[in-house]
């Protein structure tokens, strides 16, 4: 299985729940959890620096503290959100 920079792979529910928190990431990417229902996604830690990452990370650190319980960063934002922020960053 492959990745590219510039697309944000989603991992299904069923292989979530299989998987251990610490899954094998590609080097270079993060994983994230989105959403109500804590939606995986593996990003590139490029993003990370990025200013309107940086505003959710921020959000985060204000919600969770440094507590992430699913074993990758917890964003507190929709999905929608979320996935409108890395598309803008994917045409950067």
């Amino acid at each position: 299985m492959g990745f590219r920079l510039n697309v944000i792979r989603r991992a299904s529910l069923t292989s979530i729940q299989t998987a251990s928190k610490s899954a094998e990431l590609r080097k270079g990417y993060v994983a994230v959890y989105v959403g109500d229902k804590q939606k995986r996604f593996v990003i590139p830690i490029s993003y990370l620096n990025q200013q309107s990452f940086q505003d959710l990370l921020s959000r985060a650190e204000d919600e969770f503290g440094y507590d992430h319980p699913m074993g990758g960063l917890t964003i507190p934002c929709t999905e929608d959100v979320f996935q409108h922020i890395t598309s803008r960053l994917n045409e950067l």
